[in-house]
């Protein structure tokens, strides 16, 4: 079994095109012998968003805190602390932090996927 603490986990700045002010911490993942999913944790700062992309895999996100605006597919929604959103495969997205605090969210990928992109082997 594996217990961790969010806040106690060192963050990295997402270096993709496209992404401002965004922080990843992976909360499970490959590395710990997590087979199917990776659980992720980022933090948005104000006017941060992440990069407009789109990938083939799904994912689901739950929002812990903060305000953020999402687009998916051309199609633009608000979202808040307690929403959870499901992003399809292949559709295009972003979520852009549209407060003045952080925008907190958890995120579910395939576990191939750890940090946004394949990790080496998959």
């Amino acid at each position: 079994m594996l217990i961790r603490r969010a806040e106690g986990m060192t963050g990295t700045p997402m270096k993709m095109d496209g992404a401002s002010g965004v922080e990843m911490r992976l909360m499970v993942g490959r590395s710990d012998g997590a087979p199917n999913f990776s659980m992720r944790h980022f933090t948005v700062e104000p006017g941060g968003h992440t990069p407009r992309h789109q990938h083939n895999y799904e994912h689901e996100v739950l929002v812990l805190e903060g305000e953020a605006r999402i687009e998916q597919e051309g199609e633009f929604q608000d979202i808040a602390q307690g929403d959870v959103v499901f992003v399809e495969p292949n559709a295009l997205h972003q979520f852009v932090n549209s407060s003045d605090t952080p925008f907190k969210f958890m995120c579910l990928v395939p576990v191939s996927f750890d940090c946004g992109q394949p990790t080496p082997g998959s």
